[in-house]
């Protein structure tokens, strides 16, 4: 019932239905991509707090920030948890550089380790956005062929779907427009993600129970899929609520 985001590097919560956003942090540090745990009791993100990117946990009814991962030459993107609450997922990389690959950390913190091994997937790909299943079996993610580079062409990202039992990784998509920023909706029915028309980004729902794709939202905000993509490729939806989108 209540949303959480980031605006100009502070975090706040509103509820669903709108109306006053509160804040949950202000000051120097940058603080994005918010998430909220299953039980709704603390939120992880992404912050420069200490000098450089890193995950952190912010207990709600509290306050009390904990640093979840250390150092000043790694950057973070979208962070999700996984269903029991206890570890975090996220796109990880060397701050100058380099491709982002998942990782999971506990949710006390600790050197973590990369999701997805070398073997299933080279180090010439690219992971973000990840989403996991209910039952935290799968995890979806966007993959991208290589590193940025200019005069890049379509198409950058497709959905992966990786199985944490079996250890294979299945192409999801093979959008011309790309696609980008998977979220599951509770029922585990849908997937909405960021694609391209043209020169447009909109938001698409696909029902995974028929295979039926269709645009949800056309246009929606500018995507970030021919650069760095520091925080991420696309700003798709980061909730549902019911059989409804409930957040963007």
């Amino acid at each position: 019932r209540t949303l959480v985001f980031d605006l100009l590097g502070d975090l706040y919560t509103m509820p669903i239905a709108g109306g006053t956003a509160t804040a949950l942090t202000n000051g120097m540090p940058f603080d994005a991509q918010p998430r909220f745990s299953p039980d709704g009791m603390h939120v992880v993100y992404v912050s420069d707090e200490d000098g450089g990117d890193n995950l952190w946990r912010l207990e709600l009814a509290t306050g009390k920030k904990t640093q979840v991962t250390r150092g000043k030459t790694t950057r973070y993107v979208s962070p999700p948890w996984t269903p029991d609450g206890q570890y975090i997922v996220s796109a990880r990389a060397p701050f100058r550089g380099g491709n982002t690959k998942l990782w999971i950390y506990h949710r006390d913190g600790g050197n973590g380790t990369q999701l997805i091994s070398t073997t299933v997937s080279p180090a010439t790909q690219a992971h973000s956005g990840p989403a996991l299943s209910s039952d935290g079996r799968f995890v979806w993610y966007a993959e991208r062929n290589g590193a940025w580079h200019y005069n890049a062409n379509s198409p950058q990202y497709q959905l992966v779907r990786y199985d944490r039992e079996t250890g294979r990784a299945v192409a999801q998509t093979f959008n011309y427009g790309s696609a980008a920023r998977p979220t599951l909706s509770p029922d585990q029915r849908y997937v909405v993600y960021g694609s391209r028309f043209e020169s447009q980004t909109g938001l698409r729902i696909r029902d995974l129970n028929s295979g039926d794709d269709r645009w949800l939202a056309f246009p929606t905000q500018r995507d970030d899929m021919e650069s760095r993509a520091a925080l991420d490729a696309c700003c798709a939806a980061k909730a549902f609520t019911g059989s409804l989108l409930g957040g963007s």
